[in-house]
Order: C-alpha cells, then sequence, then structure tokens
C-alpha cells in the first residue's frame, strides 16, 4: 500500500469513529436537535394516519360524522399497536446501540433477529384481535348499528394487515440504532404521502368509505416497511438480517422488554386515556355525538403536540443514556437542560399555532349539516383550551426520557399515569355534571398536565440526587499523559476519545496535533497541506519529520494532561514520570472482521489492510525507538480489545485512577 492510501484510510477511520462517538462529544444542544427532529417526524407521521384517514372520511358527506366516530372508537386500538412497537424497539435499540458501541457483531445480529421475531409474535396477537375481537371492542363504546359496522370493517382490516406498522417499527431502529435517523424518516414521509394520495382515491372516486381509508393506511404503511427494509439492506452494513438470525433466545428478548415494557406501558396509556374519556364523556347530558365526535377530532389533532414531545424525549434517552453509560456529570447536566428547554420551546411554538389555528385545524375535518358544525365549533374551544397546558406535557414528557436513561422504569411509568388516568377521569367526570359540560370539560387536560408536571419537577430532583449528583468528574492533575499505541482494527482511536471525556482532559490524535501545532505557531503559515502532512503528520521516517513531531508532542505534554493516539509517543515522553503506556491489541479474526464491518472489505481485502497498516506503524516506531512496535514489554498496559470498547475504557481509566 502506497502512503496515500494510507493516509485516506487512516482519514476514514477517522470519520466513522467520529460518527460513532458523536453523542460522546458533539456540542450537546446542536446534537439534540440534530438528531430530535427526523425523530420528531416520524413519530408525528406514525400519529398521523388516523388523523389523515378521519379527515377525508369526514368529509364524505353526509354519513361524515358517523363515520368519524367510528374511527375514534378505533384509534386506541391504533394507539395499542404503536405502544407496542415502541415498546418493543426502545428495548431493541438500547441493546444493539450498546452492543455496537462494544463491537460484538454476533451479538448485534441476534438481537436484530429477535427483533424481527417479535415483530412476528406483535403481529399475530393483533392479527387474532382483528379475526375475533374489532366488533366486540368498537360494541364497548356504542349501540349504534351503522358505527358499530364502520368501526369494525376499518378496525379489522388495520390489525389484521399491522405487520406494515409493526415491522416498519423493528427496521425504523435498526436504522436508528446506527445513527441513519434521517432513512428512517424518509422511509415514513413516503409511506403517509402515499395514505394521503390514496385516501383521496379510495374515499372521493372510488367511494369506497371507512375502507377505502383503511387500506389507505395499511398500503402506507407497508410503503414505509419496504422502503425501510431496502434501506437497511443496502446501508446498514453494521447490521446484519440475515433470516439465521431469526431465532428467539429468551434472554435477549427479558433483556428488550426489560428496558422497553415501561416505554410500552407509557405509550397503551394513551388508549386507556382515548377509551376512559370516550365512556365518561358518553355519560354527559349534552347530545353525545357532538362530545365525542369533538374529543375525537381534538385528540387526534393534539397528537402533533404529543408525538413531538415523545420524539424529543426518544432524543434525550439515546443521548443521555449513553453519557450515563460514560458517567459524564457534565454532559449529563447538559442534556437534561437542553432537552427540557427544547421540548418547551417546540410545544410552546405548537401550542401559540394552535391557539392561531384552531379553527382551521378543526375545520380541516369540514364536517356539513347543523349537528357537525357545532362539532367543529366546540373541537375549536377545545384546541385552544388544552394546548394551554402543551408546554407543562412537554416537561413531563422530557423528564420521563430522562429517567428512563437513567434506568428507572415506575417513575415514567407514575407520570404517565398521573397525567393521563388519575388526574384525568376524576376531573372529567365531574366537569360532565356542568350546565355548560362543552366548554368546561377540556380544561381537565392543561389541570391535569399542571399537576403532573409540579410532580415531575420534584421526581427529577430526587432522581437526580440519587443517580447523577453523585458522579465525580474530577479532572486528571499532575500533568498526566496517557499514550495509546493500538493495532489497526482495534478501534484504538475511538477508545482514546472516550478515555479523554471520561476523564476530562484533552485529546489529540494526528489531526488534533496538526491543529494544537498551527495555534502554537510550531508551523510556518506559509507551508501547504502537503508540507504540513509530511512534517507534521506522516510515518515517513525522516529526520524533519521526527523532529518536528517530538517538538510538538513534547510541547503538548509540558502544557496539560493528555491522551495522545500513536505517533510513538509513548518513547517520545519516555523521561515524563507521569507517563502511562497502553497498547491495545487484538486477534486477526477479530480485527479482520472489524475492517470489514467498517469499510466493506472483503476478507482479503481487510487483512492486507491490516498487515500494511501496522507494518508502517512498526516501522515508524523501530526508526525512532529502536524497540519492537507491541512488545509487551515496552507499555504500562496492554488490553485485548476483543474485550469491548466499554470494558477497555474502564480498564484505562480505573488504571488511572488508581495509579
Amino acid at each position: 500500500m502506497d502512503f496515500a492510501s494510507f493516509f485516506l484510510q487512516d482519514k476514514e477511520e477517522i470519520m466513522k469513529e467520529e460518527r460513532q462517538n458523536k453523542m460522546a462529544i458533539a456540542p450537546m444542544n446542536k446534537l439534540i436537535l440534530k438528531m430530535g427532529l427526523p425523530m420528531i417526524i416520524s413519530m408525528v407521521l406514525q400519529a398521523l394516519y388516523n388523523v389523515i384517514d378521519s379527515i377525508f372520511v369526514a368529509n364524505m358527506g353526509t354519513k361524515g360524522a358517523i363515520a368519524n366516530q367510528a374511527l375514534t372508537y378505533a384509534f386506541p386500538i391504533q394507539i395499542m399497536i404503536i405502544a407496542i412497537g415502541v415498546g418493543t424497539g426502545v428495548g431493541l435499540n438500547a441493546l444493539l446501540s450498546k452492543s455496537l458501541g462494544e463491537n460484538d457483531r454476533k451479538k448485534v445480529n441476534k438481537i436484530a433477529g429477535n427483533g424481527i421475531f417479535l415483530s412476528i409474535c406483535i403481529y399475530i396477537i393483533f392479527l387474532l384481535f382483528g379475526l375475533f375481537g374489532t366488533k366486540w371492542f368498537i360494541s364497548l363504546f356504542t349501540n349504534d348499528k351503522e358505527i358499530i359496522k364502520m368501526g369494525t370493517t376499518y378496525l379489522k382490516i388495520c390489525t389484521c394487515l399491522s405487520l406494515g406498522s409493526i415491522g416498519y417499527t423493528v427496521y425504523e431502529r435498526f436504522l436508528q440504532a446506527t445513527g441513519k435517523t434521517m432513512l428512517s424518516t424518509i422511509s415514513q414521509i413516503s409511506g403517509a404521502v402515499t395514505n394521503i394520495i390514496l385516501d383521496y382515491i379510495f374515499i372521493y372516486p372510488l367511494k369506497m368509505g371507512v375502507t377505502g381509508a383503511a387500506w389507505a393506511t395499511i398500503i402506507g404503511q407497508f410503503i414505509s416497511l419496504f422502503i425501510a427494509m431496502y434501506f437497511h439492506y443496502t446501508k446498514n452494513n453494521e447490521i446484519d438480517g440475515s433470516i439465521k438470525y431469526i431465532n428467539p433466545d429468551i434472554n435477549l428478548i427479558k433483556g428488550i422488554y426489560s428496558i422497553g415494557v415501561s416505554a410500552a406501558l407509557m405509550q397503551a396509556l394513551l388508549a386507556v386515556m382515548m377509551a376512559g374519556m370516550n365512556a365518561i364523556l358518553g355519560l354527559a347530558q349534552v347530545n353525545q355525538t357532538v362530545l365525542i365526535g369533538s374529543f375525537g377530532i381534538y385528540y387526534k389533532i393534539q397528537q402533533i403536540a404529543l408525538f413531538s414531545a415523545f420524539g424529543l424525549s426518544n432524543t434525550i434517552i439515546s443521548i443521555l443514556s449513553f453519557n450515563y453509560g460514560m458517567q459524564d456529570k457534565k454532559r449529563i447536566d447538559d442534556c437534561i437542560k437542553y432537552g427540557i428547554i427544547d421540548t418547551i420551546i417546540v410545544n410552546l411554538i405548537i401550542s401559540i399555532l394552535f391557539e392561531i389555528f384552531a379553527y382551521p385545524l378543526a375545520n380541516l375535518f369540514g364536517l356539513a349539516g347543523g349537528t357537525t358544525k357545532e362539532i367543529i365549533s366546540v373541537c375549536t374551544i377545545a384546541l385552544r383550551i388544552s394546548s394551554i397546558g402543551f408546554v407543562f406535557m412537554g416537561i413531563s414528557v422530557a423528564i420521563q426520557g430522562v429517567l428512563q436513561s437513567i434506568r428507572y422504569a415506575l417513575k415514567p411509568l407514575i407520570i404517565s399515569l398521573l397525567r393521563l388516568v388519575i388526574f384525568v377521569f376524576p376531573i372529567a367526570f365531574l366537569f360532565t355534571k356542568s350546565n355548560n359540560v362543552t366548554e368546561i370539560v377540556w380544561w381537565t387536560f392543561p389541570i391535569a398536565e399542571v399537576l403532573t408536571s409540579i410532580i415531575s419537577l420534584f421526581i427529577l430532583k430526587d432522581s437526580y440526587d440519587k443517580k447523577i449528583k453523585v458522579i465525580k468528574n474530577e479532572k486528571i492533575k499532575n500533568n498526566l499523559i496517557i499514550s495509546i499505541s493500538r493495532e489497526h482494527g482495534t478501534n484504538g482511536k475511538e477508545i482514546g476519545k472516550i478515555v479523554a471525556q471520561k476523564l476530562n482532559i484533552p485529546f489529540y490524535d494526528k489531526e488534533e496535533i496538526k491543529e494544537f501545532a498551527i495555534k502554537n505557531n510550531l508551523i510556518n503559515d506559509n507551508c501547504s497541506d502537503e508540507e504540513i502532512y509530511d512534517n507534521f503528520l506522516s510515518l515517513d521516517v525522516s529526520k524533519e519529520a521526527i523532529i518536528n513531531q517530538t517538538k510538538v508532542i513534547k510541547k503538548i505534554a509540558n502544557i496539560s494532561n493528555a491522551v495522545i493516539i500513536g505517533r510513538s509517543a509513548d518513547y517520545i515522553l519516555r523521561e515524563n514520570k507521569n507517563l502511562i503506556k497502553i497498547f491495545i491489541y487484538a486477534s486477526m479474526d477479530y480485527k479482520i472482521e472489524n475492517v470489514m464491518k467498517n469499510y466493506g472489505d472483503n476478507e482479503k481485502q481487510a487483512k492486507n489492510h491490516i498487515l500494511d497498516s501496522d507494518k508502517s506503524r512498526s516501522n515508524y516506531y523501530s526508526a525512532i525507538a529502536n524497540r519492537n512496535w507491541g512488545d509487551k514489554n515496552n507499555y504500562d498496559l496492554c488490553i485485548d480489545a476483543r474485550i469491548g470498547n466499554e470494558n477497555v475504557v474502564k480498564i484505562i481509566c480505573d488504571y488511572v485512577k488508581n495509579k
């Protein structure tokens, strides 16, 4: 391999490791927004399928009102499908991310296979419900035969063919676990657009009614699934989705649901609240069609705010879980602060928009006739009153994400119970006794959100004191220098970055060394990029390059603590009493597998890259130090990378702290 090829390969490795490690080093506010926006879009689009269907069926004409009511009764089951999918996905994502970080590809593939297996099992459950339980469920809320018929037809199609929705949730998490959130969003948008187009065609020109709405939903969901599968199998090299891994493992399944069950229950409570409110509103001494129809429209539109908050909450979980595992208190604090602030800002904007556009939003359902005009009027009132509580809802949902990230399962569930059941049901029941129920009952939601947010803040304070406040990230003193030498394919650079982050000290690889040299006037401003590379960054054995690199590395060691990757720093700084010398190695099979995964090489190419890279490093080290590169006698710690990045980092940090 020529030197330019080696440099390009190494640069690619840097870019990959930076992508993998963005949750550890990227500016927190930008990171939350960058990761959060695709998740917000994806979550909102999931909730909008029923909304889109309702808008179209509501405009069918004289039967629009009862068709919309039928879809309102079906909505809790659709939420339940999302809930179980989200719960499974959260657990799946957490295990995948952890195993990807440990470079345990075999376990990653097993987890993915079990995710696919679980999606099939979940689908079978809803298939059976669709075949035998839909009419019973709709009949719980109404005796109107036409509504029961419409609701049963719609719900039966949506449940019996729910594999698209359930399957998409799994493949979405495969993409998100490897940082490809935009690809999952593209898949979701494609399905939503398909749903809109087909809703119009099936409901109006083809006059298929609620049946057409159901088929439009199903086809849209399958479109999302197929596109997500295409992206996964063509772009997601980090995870092997082969059929051979679809082999149930009870321990992995337990691991998935030990994390995801609380998320599933929290989402499921949305369905419980929807069903409970339908029942409570049915007790009011007014036109129940108006009240329940208004609630159905309101709650579907309200999903925009709720699922935006859930999108940011999922972002918090991803980022905070990573940094909590790293025990990085500063980034934990930043994630909590910016996560809550960003959620408040997003929900405040949505609240203002709802206040301004309440009537046009309600009027999207465009119902015609005296009764239906009253529904739109009442729904407008509901949107304006309820939107007052959106900011407080955002606070509670963000705090739930924080609590899940620091390994609490019961506390987030308690918050959901408070805001969706414990406060909502009794307050709503009392308001139904009012003569002015069509206006006053909507105050149930902001009151419940305010009360829940207050309690949530107390829960967060207690949890923070117990699990986060106790974390100590004291800066290492005494001019500590950690030199890390590594074989190619061992993730040594990534490990070095995490060690530096965990110990709160600067990190230096060749690019950081270059920047340091420029900043400290150790490089002539007139030097070209090629000259800078030759004299400061290359492994070419030349007197000038060796002198310059030695000068820069010694300068770094004299002014601060540091983690320095390669560049023969262990030899250059051999007289430094506070130097800790690390060497990271692994078996050839492990390194080949890593390189194949990271660069898409075949086995022969990967092996050649490893041999060429390590030969260059060995020659450079031998020329400078007159020692054998990788000789264990030259280092304080020699660590096998096969134990996983997390364990390697822990060993190094523990050694440093105890030295």
